[in-house]
């Protein structure tokens, strides 16, 4: 399927309806979809996740967004007793003791709380482009997730300066930590600004050498870094079982 994103997204609506929802952390390209998708129905269904470790820029987007669209955000939130085990068992910042570490990390407080989220829809969207990095370099525009369920990415063939041409012309807010020199925005504790020339991802996980930029929504670790983030995972689950 090759239609443009506006067109895109409108077809998706249709079909889908309120079984279809945008996955969204409000940065650019996040807005840019969230504009197009309230244009084409003001009761598109927007999903965030809210980890517990978010910038309090995030929130007061979330806030912004509200007014300006009428939308309603479902937050998201990680169980709070695996956070709670995962804390006890490696402390607040376990992300900061191995790339495994801060992957089981990012599975309690995102990929798992986003998972039972998106039993409700049977199409979801984000806001991955192809020239993000080498990992989304052959992102397609429809896909399927490891659940099966339909994945529309309808900016993957958009550029960098498309997505600001965008913003600009359409008046999109622009969450607050762009002005500060950030290239993304994640957990805040795990993102920073990023220096001139730098790669618009390099502030994510900076301390990391050699390792995906990503947090294992859109794309899962392999390898030997998998079966690490499954052993940590399977001693979070056991301890939180146990402490129920």
């Amino acid at each position: 399927m090759r239609l443009p994103a506006p067109e895109l997204l409108e077809w998706a609506l249709r079909v889908f309806g309120r079984r279809f929802a945008l996955v969204t952390s409000f940065q650019r390209e996040g807005m840019v979809l969230l504009d197009m998708a309230a244009h084409i129905s003001p009761e598109v269904r927007v999903i965030t996740l809210d980890t517990g470790r978010l910038p309090e820029e995030t929130y007061r987007m979330m806030q912004v967004v509200r007014t300006r669209y009428g939308v309603t955000i479902e937050v998201v939130c990680p169980s709070r007793h695996e956070v709670e085990s995962m804390v006890t068992l490696y402390g607040p910042d376990l992300f900061r003791l191995s790339v495994a570490h801060r992957r089981l990390c990012c599975e309690i407080r995102k990929v798992r709380p986003l998972q039972r989220q998106l039993a409700s829809v049977d199409a979801w969207a984000s806001g991955l482009r192809r020239t993000q990095s080498a990992e989304r370099s052959h992102v397609p525009k429809v896909d399927r997730d490891s659940a099966g369920r339909l994945k529309l990415n309808p900016l993957a063939d958009w550029t960098a300066a498309q997505v600001i041409d965008y913003i600009d012309r359409h008046n999109v807010p622009l969450h607050p930590l762009y002005s500060q020199g950030y290239g993304t925005i994640g957990c805040a504790p795990c993102t920073r600004p990023i220096a001139p020339g730098e790669h618009e991802r390099a502030g994510r996980w900076w301390w990391e050498q050699e390792a995906s930029k990503e947090c294992g929504i859109h794309f899962s670790p392999s390898g030997q870094a998998e079966r690490t983030v499954d052993v940590l995972l399977r001693e979070v689950l056991t301890a939180t079982t146990h402490g129920a």
